[in-house]
């Protein structure tokens, strides 16, 4: 493989949804990449939008998983589930030009998925590395996610000049372990998150009713638990969990990643009670707001079961 697709490659990014947008986005300002950087999503219109925000010359709109294979050297994907991510990448292998790339998946989907998407890609003749990310959407837009790598050594090395420092503030690496090993640590790491959300929902719930006050609770938060306890506990007190017309962290997508931790844990001989209720309450958030439901709506649906209304009129 010629020298240049390892120091300055062609770059193909499959899929902007919140996240996807804010990677892409610190690619084309901090990155060591061929330009133009090619954008697909499924709604062009998606990708025109992103487009129009960042240089002419470092960007350009893709109109098919085709093109993306066929232009570049390093394909990222970043898909909200595990249909669509199979249905992408089965798309990409029927390219003839499949063969000698590398495929970088940055979703958040089941550990099986993920060592059958490497299996599948290596016997395309192609290159896998699992990177899924630890962070919301604010740390996507500010290269401060945290990038799990997992695959072999020398393509998980092609991958880190994307990441530390440019798409995240820190890696765990993986190198030579599984593929599933990234993914796996995300959906586990995911149910510490969910398990947060659902702390700061009942104990936000209770000050509320016991007369201490939210406000009391959250300068307590704030002095204890700075970072994302903070952060979650100011968007349940100024009414941001409701107020949201694109959610930050979709709730659906937090059901599949309970869905996923849950069918582990069950797999593992495990129970995750917290986890069993989180979800539960996450149900109630997609019945209330279906698409707008948003993970921290959960203290929308802890507000119902204690007597309040979803919405905390703020």
């Amino acid at each position: 493989m010629a020298s240049s697709a390892h120091n300055n490659p062609r770059v193909a990014w499959l899929g902007l949804g919140n996240m996807g947008r804010g990677m892409v986005k610190n690619i084309v300002e901090k990155g060591r990449y061929t330009a133009p950087l090619g954008i697909y999503n499924r709604t062009t219109s998606r990708s025109e939008k992103l487009a129009s925000t960042l240089p002419s010359d470092k960007v350009k709109v893709l109109t098919s998983v085709e093109e993306a294979v066929s232009r570049a050297d390093i394909i990222f994907t970043c898909l909200g589930d595990d249909k669509a991510i199979n249905e992408i990448i089965a798309t990409a292998l029927k390219s003839s030009e499949a063969k000698g790339k590398l495929f970088v998946d940055c979703s958040t989907v089941h550990p099986d998925t993920t060592d059958k998407l490497g299996a599948n890609i290596e016997a395309a003749g192609a290159y896998f590395v699992a990177c899924p990310v630890f962070g919301a959407p604010a740390m996507a837009d500010n290269g401060q996610l945290v990038c799990v790598l997992a695959g072999p050594l020398a393509q998980v090395n092609r991958v880190k000049p994307f990441c530390k420092g440019v798409m995240g503030r820190a890696e765990i690496d993986f190198s030579d372990q599984p593929y599933g090993t990234a993914t796996r640590l995300k959906i586990i790491g995911n149910t510490f998150i969910l398990q947060m959300v659902e702390a700061l929902s009942e104990g936000h719930t209770l000050a509320e009713k016991s007369g201490l006050g939210v406000d009391n609770l959250h300068a307590f938060i704030e002095t204890m638990f700075p970072g994302p306890y903070t952060a979650y506990s100011g968007r349940m007190k100024s009414g941001d969990y409701y107020k949201r017309e694109e959610p930050l962290f979709s709730a659906k997508l937090a059901r599949k990643d309970a869905g996923h931790a849950l069918d582990l844990a069950n797999s593992a001989g495990v129970k995750m009670r917290a986890v069993e209720v989180a979800d539960s309450h996450l149900e109630m958030v997609v019945e209330h707001a279906g698409d707008r439901g948003d993970i921290a709506g959960i203290y929308g649906a802890v507000r119902k079961e204690g007597g309040l209304k979803f919405e905390n009129g703020s």
